[in-house]
């Protein structure tokens, strides 16, 4: 069963603007941490990168591959991601440092392109919320 990683954006307030800012790089699409994941066969089984943005779980990303590279202290962690970005059902969630692990019973529904276009997240959250949507 796959296992998910969660990781806060520090930087940008919206998917769109997580995208803007990768654009300006013609590099691939690749999350840097300290830490490298013990439980990589599983997160590697299928496994996505889950973005919070300013308190919400807005998006998720598929991990293709993780690379630890350098040696001694400057040994880090490279997790490639799928450019393409698949959005959630916002979920709130509290700030806290580097990744961590998602279960998958955990993670919030993927959002159909339909919903996704066509409601700004916060409104999507508070109606998700109230059970009206």
């Amino acid at each position: 069963m796959a296992l998910h990683i969660i990781k806060l954006v520090v930087g940008c307030d919206t998917v769109e603007d997580l995208v803007d800012w990768h654009k300006q790089s013609d590099r691939p699409w690749i999350m840097h941490t300290r830490m490298t994941p013990k439980r990589i066969d599983e997160v590697l089984d299928g496994g996505s990168l889950y973005r919070v943005f300013k308190g919400q779980i807005l998006c998720r990303q598929t991990i293709l591959a993780i690379d630890t590279v350098g040696e001694g202290v400057s040994q880090r962690c490279e997790v490639t991601v799928d450019p393409s970005i698949v959005r959630v059902a916002p979920q709130p969630r509290r700030a806290f440092q580097g990744w961590r692990y998602l279960k998958p019973e955990d993670a919030p529904p993927d959002l159909s392109e339909s919903e996704a276009a066509d409601l700004p997240p916060e409104l999507a959250r508070q109606l998700r919320e109230i059970g009206a949507w």
